[in-house]
């Protein structure tokens, strides 16, 4: 859901660049879980508050800017059952992460590794054979099935592209 750039002020606030539409979508969460070197661990946000486009925090326990400091880089995340549901015919990028993706001739173009978002539309970057990478337009015209329970989806695309 974001990552920790660094250190904000002196009372063990942290500033954090969500990766949600908007920043305040992450404050929706009082509990977060952050990446560690153990593995991801349950943290409670104590205050928060919108800067810009990041959000700023402050962990339960963090009290000053060393302890802070020691968050820079960290991955957040929260529990994927506390997600809203999704709309029909909308879907939570980490849902479709994995996923086959087969073109209508049956050709297996490989796997989706990451999204990202043009302004325009969001664009599914799909991992195929030999390392090649294909980048799909996320649009209807385009994307005519995701099956989440078959872990594929079925796009109008030529494997040639």
């Amino acid at each position: 859901m974001g990552r920790i750039t660094g250190a904000f002020g002196i009372k063990g606030w942290v500033k954090v660049q969500p990766f949600t539409a908007t920043p305040k979508d992450l404050l929706a969460y009082r509990d977060w879980w952050v990446e560690t070197e153990g593995g991801w661990q349950s943290t409670q946000i104590e205050e928060s508050q919108v800067q810009g486009a990041a959000v700023a925090v402050r962990f339960a326990g963090c009290t000053d800017r060393d302890e802070a400091a020691r968050y820079r880089g960290r991955e957040v995340a929260v529990p994927r059952e506390v997600f809203p549901e999704a709309e029909t015919n909308e879907y939570y990028w980490a849902d479709l992460i994995g996923l086959s993706v087969v073109n209508t001739q049956g050709e297996a173009l490989g796997t989706v590794s990451r999204l990202f978002e043009t302004g325009a539309n969001d664009v599914l970057v799909v991992e195929g054979p030999n390392a090649t990478e294909r980048l799909i337009p996320f649009i209807e015209e385009v994307v005519l099935e995701v099956d989440l329970a078959g872990r594929t989806i079925r796009v109008d695309w030529g494997a040639d592209f």
